[in-house]
C-alpha cells in the first residue's frame, strides 16, 4: 500500500485482522505494517505506540456496541419501555460477540483489560445514555428519582451480571433470564416509587 493512501481506519482494520490471526500476545505493529505492505514507521505516524493502536482498536469495538444504544436513548416514547429496550439491546450485543466469535471476544476482552481509560470512557458513555432515559422519565412522571445520573450508575451496576464480559460464562445458564427479570422488577420499583415513601 502507498503511504499516502494509508489511513487510520485502514490501519485499524488491518490490526483487527492481525489480532484475529495471531492473538493479542503475538500480534505486533510490524505484523500490521506487513499486512498493509508498508513500513512499521508508517503505522507509527498514525499511532505513536503499540498501546495506542490497541487502545484505538478497543475503542472502535466498544463504539460498535454503544452507537446503536445511543439511538435508543435518543428516541421518543415512554422512558420505561426505552430503558428496557436499551438493556435488551446491550445484552444481545454482548451475547452475539461471545457466541458468534468467542476467540475474537476473548481477544477484545484482553485488550479492554489493558485499556482502562478507554473502557472507563465507554462505561461513562453508557451510563450517560441511561441517565438521559431516566431524566426523560422523571420529566414525564414515569420515574421518581432525585438524581438521574446517580440512579443511572446504580441501574448499570445492578445489572452488571447480565452484560459485563467477566460474567459471560453465566449467560447461558438456564436461570439467567429469570434472574434478570427479578433484578429488573426491583429496579422498576425503585425508579417509580414516590419520593415521599422513601423517607
Amino acid at each position: 500500500m502507498n503511504d499516502t493512501a494509508l489511513t487510520s481506519e485502514r490501519i485499524l482494520e488491518a490490526a483487527e485482522d492481525v489480532l484475529r490471526r495471531f492473538g493479542p500476545n503475538k500480534a505486533t505493529v510490524v505484523d500490521v505494517a506487513r499486512a498493509l505492505g508498508v513500513s512499521h514507521g508508517s503505522v507509527y505516524r498514525h499511532f505513536p505506540s503499540k498501546a495506542a493502536l490497541r487502545d484505538a482498536v478497543t475503542e472502535g469495538w466498544l463504539h460498535r456496541v454503544s452507537a446503536p444504544l445511543a439511538e435508543i436513548a435518543a428516541r421518543k416514547g415512554p422512558a420505561p419501555e426505552r430503558l428496557r429496550q436499551w438493556f435488551e439491546a446491550l445484552m444481545a450485543a454482548k451475547r452475539r460477540k461471545v457466541l458468534d466469535d468467542p476467540e475474537m471476544f476473548a481477544t477484545y476482552f484482553r485488550l479492554a483489560s489493558d485499556a482502562r481509560e478507554v473502557v472507563q470512557a465507554h462505561v461513562d458513555e453508557l451510563v450517560g445514555q441511561i441517565a438521559r432515559i431516566i431524566e426523560d422519565g422523571v420529566k414525564s412522571g414515569a420515574f421518581s428519582v432525585k438524581d438521574p445520573k446517580v440512579a443511572a450508575k446504580a441501574v448499570f451496576d445492578a445489572t452488571a451480571r447480565f452484560h459485563h464480559p467477566t460474567h459471560a460464562a453465566e449467560w447461558s445458564d438456564p436461570g439467567n433470564e429469570a434472574a434478570f427479570e427479578g433484578v429488573w422488577a426491583l429496579l422498576q420499583s425503585a425508579l417509580t416509587a414516590p419520593q415521599s415513601k422513601r423517607r
